[in-house]
């Protein structure tokens, strides 16, 4: 089965940063493209960043700036650089990894997640 271990979480005052990594493993297909979501307490999951393995990226509009989202091919990890970090950054965050089919069918698969705290 894929496995995706994100890790570089904890707890950290406001206007810090923090980096996150996760490595996926026991892949049987070539990962298209990856990603970090990102869920606090109460509210659905979001959108952070991703990338696709010709290293183009995409944020969402409100961690454009502030987070930078990086992958090494070779070694199928994908970072998440996180800088001015604000109270209301706290969440669990996941990374994703996208296997799209000959349909273009979007297969995805998750971490167990990393807890960032920001204090303020």
């Amino acid at each position: 089965q894929v496995q995706l271990v994100e890790s570089g979480g904890g707890l950290v005052q406001a206007g810090d940063s923090l980096k996150l990594s996760c490595i996926a493993s026991e892949i049987p297909f070539s990962i298209n493209a990856m990603a970090w979501y990102r869920q606090a307490p109460g509210k659905q999951r979001e959108l952070v960043a991703s990338i696709e393995t010709d290293q183009r990226t995409h944020y969402a509009e409100s961690f454009k700036g502030r987070f930078t989202i990086s992958m090494d091919i070779a070694k199928t990890t994908v970072s998440l650089q996180m800088s001015r970090l604000r109270p209301e950054d706290t969440a669990v965050y996941y990374c994703n990894a996208v296997h799209r089919d000959v349909s273009g069918y979007e297969n995805n698969y998750w971490g167990q997640g990393t807890q960032v705290t920001v204090s303020s």
